[in-house]
């Protein structure tokens, strides 16, 4: 009899997983691409020059992540950041964040202080998380995208060149900007895989919108 129980509970958890389990946060959504350090031509190099920073007003920014496992999705806020552009002839030419990673907050106060130990983002040893535009090139792509932006992405220590599409508007006396994008966890050596029978995807959905006053 407890052979029968044990086989038929074999068969119905994984079953009951699979029809508990989220969709794939990334699921219909751009996935950041690897992308070459770019090379930096001489016009473009004294275009940078002469650009000049502007200060993103963070009461009108917001960066924030989605996470999932097989249960739930997480969504995720980092409070602190700093954000900049780099503006040249009243153009967004570049885009500097810093992300201090204490600040992130979870849904769940208990989720909030895992991610913050060393199974996940190990806030301690890695503080940051920073983002350095190397190039932005203006081109349309989906659900409204103006531009592809393209630089360096440092979290958790490991530091992935890539490229994603951007809405960038100048409108009304202010430069604004938004991007989502679906990044790879393990990429940045995240790789803590969860509970078994909750397993973590891998992965993220990034969403940053950055506002500020254009330059007079």
């Amino acid at each position: 009899m407890l052979k029968r129980i044990a086989a038929l509970s074999a068969l119905l958890i994984p079953l009951s997983l699979a029809t508990a389990c989220t969709e794939d946060v990334g699921a219909g959504k751009v996935a950041a691409k690897a992308a070459e350090p770019a090379a930096v031509e001489p016009a473009d190099a004294a275009k940078a020059a002469e650009a000049r920073a502007v200060p993103v007003d963070a009461a009108r920014s917001r960066v924030h992540a989605l996470g999932a496992k097989i249960t739930a999705k997480h969504p995720i806020s980092f409070e602190d950041f700093d954000a900049s552009y780099r503006v040249d002839g009243g153009a967004i030419v570049g885009v500097d964040v810093t992300v201090k990673m204490d600040s992130l907050k979870a849904d769940d106060d208990k989720l909030t202080a895992h991610l913050k130990d060393s199974d996940f983002f190990d806030v301690e040893r890695h503080p940051t998380a920073t983002f350095k535009s190397a190039k932005i090139v203006a081109e349309a792509g989906d659900d409204g995208a103006t531009h592809t932006v393209s630089g360096a992405l440092t979290m958790h220590g490991v530091t992935q060149n890539i490229s994603f599409p951007a809405k960038l508007s100048d409108r009304d006396g202010r430069l604004d900007t938004s991007a989502e994008f679906v990044i790879n966890r393990k990429d940045y050596g995240i790789s803590y895989p969860g509970m078994p029978d909750d397993l973590i995807q891998d992965n993220v959905v990034l969403t940053i919108e950055l506002s500020a006053d254009k330059p007079a």
